[in-house]
């Protein structure tokens, strides 16, 4: 397992067991909703409509920077993967729109926030979902077998961005949907966020660029490819998370200012996939 993972592996199980516990977690950049920080990026997401059928836990234990089940509608019958499910707050809603006849997988490398998940699940009474172990970069189902997949503010997290995409596109079902919650800078970052895996943890060092990501999920395979930044965070949202990592909050916040945004990213995979061409002996004329 890379630094990263272990790291992200760490941080993602203390907060599930902060809200297991009903130990008020740490606040910050992908912090619990639940805090009452205020926090810029995870703070007003879900309408009280949404919220008001989930487990508690599940609501407290959001960790996201959008959300990406309100991206495009979710039909009966279709199935749908999160990447990333964390304490399952956008699979619980995912399966109520997919219905009895649809199914919604959890994927998480996390232990304790599968217990949570499941534990929520089994508190929703939500039939049609299934939480599974593995990592974002080899997902643990087969080719073509999902109809969407969703994500929020996991992809970012990744030490291999390009290897998610490609797996992504993978288990897609042609002319399945990519909509997915996550956070991308706008422009130079200074090098002590990138180098900071505090930060990388907490969302906003490992994000891409905008064009960065789309042409990443352009190599991919994907077509119909937006990235649409909604929320853009300035000096003093900057303020709180670099205060927190330990750095120089005057010397770096005028320089993170308008340059990290939470965004909405979508993308299709064609109906069609050209085939690989094939140059080998027995084919080539």
């Amino acid at each position: 397992m890379s630094d990263i993972q272990q790291a992200v592996r760490e941080h993602y199980g203390a907060i599930a067991k902060q809200v297991t516990d009903a130990v008020p977690a740490r606040t910050g950049c992908c912090g619990p909703t639940s805090c009452g920080c205020s926090d810029p990026i995870t703070s007003n997401l879900y309408s009280d409509a949404e919220t008001s059928g989930l487990p508690a836990t599940a609501v407290t234990a959001s960790l996201g920077c959008g959300n990406p089940t309100a991206l495009l509608a979710l039909e009966p019958g279709q199935t749908v993967l999160d990447l990333g499910s964390g304490g399952g707050i956008d699979v619980l809603l995912s399966a109520t729109r997919v219905g009895p006849t649809g199914k919604v997988y959890g994927l998480d490398m996390t232990d304790e926030m599968l217990a949570l998940a499941r534990e929520n699940q089994r508190k929703a009474g939500a039939t049609n979902v299934e939480f599974l172990k593995g990592t974002i970069e080899a997902i643990p189902l087969p080719d073509a077998s999902v109809d969407v997949i969703i994500s929020n503010c996991v992809i970012n997290l990744s030490g291999d961005k390009d290897a998610v995409l490609r797996e992504a596109f993978r288990v897609l079902k042609p002319g399945g949907r990519f909509a997915v919650s996550d956070v991308v800078v706008r422009g130079e970052m200074p090098a002590q966020i990138r180098r900071s895996l505090e930060l990388w943890v907490g969302c906003v060092a490992g994000a891409l660029g905008e064009e960065e990501f789309a042409a990443k999920l352009r190599a991919a395979g994907f077509e119909d490819v937006e990235v649409e930044p909604w929320r853009v965070y300035q000096v003093e949202d900057a303020r709180a998370f670099l205060t927190e990592a330990g750095l120089d909050v005057d010397a770096l916040a005028a320089q993170v200012h308008g340059r990290v945004a939470s965004a909405f990213i979508r993308g299709r995979k064609p109906t069609t996939v050209a085939a690989k061409s094939c140059c080998g002996p027995t084919c080539c004329t």
